[in-house]
């Protein structure tokens, strides 16, 4: 028997926790499980709990958090700055605005993408707490012109295969080659023991949030068990590989940056 299956009485502990603890921080990658994630607040968000996950304190160059948006709550008023912003709807059902987009309910898989000085907001009034996933980021302007909102659903998005690897799939959440972008937000699909081909070792910063399923992450030089909600900030050139253990997919999202000389 697993010491937090046995049997405690309300309010206290489970058997097990003390000195227990999946999380590290490491000084190229942080693993961060949901239990140690404490919750914070926001201005300009009412009856909400906002779990940081990624920020510049950690070594990242973008900020991601979990929005936990209990009913009646949400932004007090639209929010904008020079920051792109990418969401993610985790659980729930929100409603979110975009400008130039008609409000929409934010279910489960669906996504925007907020450039910088466009506004937005997210409320809930729905009758459950709505998770969902903020992504900020500076944009790194180029002689393009900034690309527009987008608005759309993880089942609009089609599963592709660029690298004919059975068993691997991505849904590319922003469109993959416009230069505009300085980033990419992807979903990678796993079939059971199907894993990387090769440890990767690249420049390219990542924040992940697993969605579905659960594997096993090397991290640098160590493994990790990786479940739904867990997160991963790995830094660039953070040596990384992925092998799902479940019985069904593990599917995770990503964020990269892509499209961008190096800064010096």
């Amino acid at each position: 028997m697993h010491p937090r299956s046995l049997p405690t009485g309300p309010g206290r502990v489970l058997p097990g926790a003390i000195g227990h603890n999946r999380g590290v921080v490491s000084r190229n990658y942080a693993f961060l499980p949901p239990e140690g994630v404490l919750p914070s607040r926001l201005p300009n968000y009412e009856a909400t709990a906002v779990r940081f996950l990624a920020a510049p304190a950690l070594g990242a160059a973008f900020a991601q958090a979990l929005l936990e948006i209990a009913p009646g709550g949400g932004s007090r008023q639209p929010c904008a700055d020079t920051v792109q912003t990418f969401l993610y709807a985790v659980s729930g059902a929100a409603t979110l605005t975009v400008d130039g987009h008609p409000r929409i309910e934010f279910t489960a898989g669906g996504y925007a993408y907020v450039p910088p000085g466009c506004a937005f907001s997210l409320r809930n009034d729905a009758d459950a707490t709505a998770k969902v996933l903020v992504l900020r980021k500076p944009y790194e302007a180029i002689d393009l012109p900034p690309p527009e909102p987008i608005v759309s659903h993880r089942s609009q998005v089609p599963r592709t295969n660029h690298l004919g690897m059975e068993g691997r799939a991505w849904q590319h959440l922003l469109p993959v080659g416009d230069m505009r972008f300085d980033m990419e937000m992807n979903i990678l699909i796993f079939s059971p023991g199907v894993c990387f081909p090769a440890v990767e070792t690249h420049i390219m910063e990542h924040g992940l949030y697993m969605l579905e399923g659960q594997g096993i992450y090397l991290l640098d030089t160590d493994w990790h068990e990786i479940w739904v909600e867990d997160f991963i900030w790995m830094g660039p050139f953070c040596p990384q590989q992925f092998y799902p253990t479940g019985y069904g997919e593990a599917a995770y999202l990503l964020y990269k940056n892509v499209n961008r000389e190096i800064a010096f």
